[in-house]
């Protein structure tokens, strides 16, 4: 079987270069072939990204733009932001890198049995690197149904490379602009009944003796986003004991809507609200996933999963993502810094999310 340089599916055998998948794409790909239940999808590679833009012929004038540019000038990058993604949005995309994911997206469909909805990621060559964490500042898209969406959200994904809040991150910490791309990944929504994420240490304090997982009732993004208070839970890493535990309100959840296939906000039940969401059984396997996923990388984690509403009990716990935590493990924590609440998302599209706000070490999934 020949491989297209413009796609790398999860499954393909490939290695998880880093400057082909991104750091979301790099991950995801590790994480299918070690055998860890990830939902199924597959990468636009940078060498679609590198292709659009030479073809486009805009590399020279948009590395003019960002030359000089001053941090602290917001209203100027603005501008140049706005220029960029502007320029990037109106210019077509070569007709084999167009190809290459028309094919996958329908290869994908085939194999979920038919139309499901994707989640469309930014997954940028410098991101979930142990020494930064740029995430929230490219965009990610939700529930996106149909191959122009996808298209479309793709060509969306690439132009938030250049996003205000990742221009003025590059230039606070000196990362050069020549070379960057974008890979971006469309994968297999997950109908989440719980989601959440874990980090394989106490973020109050770097205990690596210990493991936290925060959950809520839907889709992760209401908890990466600040917009419920979660259950948050301590645990011990070896014996997986609950040390201590904080049930939260969860007053709201994001669930996909058959009629407007997209997803929504809804009230949650004070019956349900004001319990755990997980179960003790599937505390313990949430807590023995994020530790395989802590072997798998040897470095401490912070992963995103979910418990899939379509799939039976012990077959519906789901990995969605795993990046390298970087606050305590660069010795850059301080306790009480993990109780910092990001900024809430706002609707980018029908049935997204824009990121682009969330500043928080936890990005959403769900996703």
């Amino acid at each position: 079987m020949t491989l297209n340089p413009y796609i790398q599916s999860f499954d393909d055998g490939r290695e998880p270069a880093l400057e082909t998948l991104g750091g979301k794409g790099a991950s995801l790909v590790s994480m299918t072939a070690a055998g860890m239940p990830v939902p199924p999808g597959f990468v636009v590679t940078t060498a679609s990204f590198d292709a659009f833009v030479r073809e486009a012929g805009i590399t020279e004038h948009v590395h003019t733009l960002l030359e000089g540019l001053d941090a602290e000038d917001v209203a100027e990058v603005d501008r140049v932001s706005a220029a960029i993604r502007e320029d990037l949005c109106s210019r077509p995309v070569p007709e084999a890198a167009r190809a290459a994911v028309v094919e996958a997206y329908a290869a994908l469909m085939d194999a979920c049995g038919g139309e499901v909805p994707v989640a469309v990621r930014s997954s940028a060559t410098a991101e979930d690197l142990p020494d930064a964490s740029f995430a929230g500042q490219q965009d990610t898209y939700l529930w996106l149904t149909g191959r122009e969406a996808v298209t479309e959200h793709i060509r969306k994904c690439w132009a938030s490379l250049y996003t205000s809040r990742a221009i003025i991150y590059r230039l606070k910490n000196d990362i050069p602009n020549e070379g960057l791309s974008m890979a971006v990944v469309v994968q297999k929504m997950v109908n989440a009944r719980v989601a959440g994420v874990a980090i394989t240490m106490n973020p109050a304090n770097g205990d690596r003796s210990k493991l936290t997982i925060d959950a809520s009732w839907g889709v992760g993004e209401m908890v990466v986003s600040g917009q419920v208070t979660p259950d948050n839970i301590l645990m011990d890493k070896i014996t997986l004991q609950v040390v201590a535990e904080h049930v939260g309100d969860k007053h709201a959840e994001l669930v996909p809507d058959p009629v407007s296939q997209s997803l929504v906000e809804r009230e949650v039940p004070a019956e349900r609200a004001d319990i755990r969401c997980l179960t003790d059984a599937e505390l313990t396997a949430v807590a023995r996933m994020a530790k395989r996923a802590e072997k798998h990388y040897k470095c401490p984690q912070d992963i995103e999963w979910a418990l899939d509403a379509d799939l039976p009990d012990g077959e519906n716990l789901l990995l969605l993502q795993s990046r390298p935590e970087t606050v305590h493990s660069n010795g850059k924590g301080t306790a009480g810094q993990a109780a910092a609440q990001p900024t809430p998302a706002t609707p980018a599209a029908p049935g997204g999310f824009d990121l682009s706000s969330i500043t928080s070490s936890l990005t959403g999934i769900g996703k």
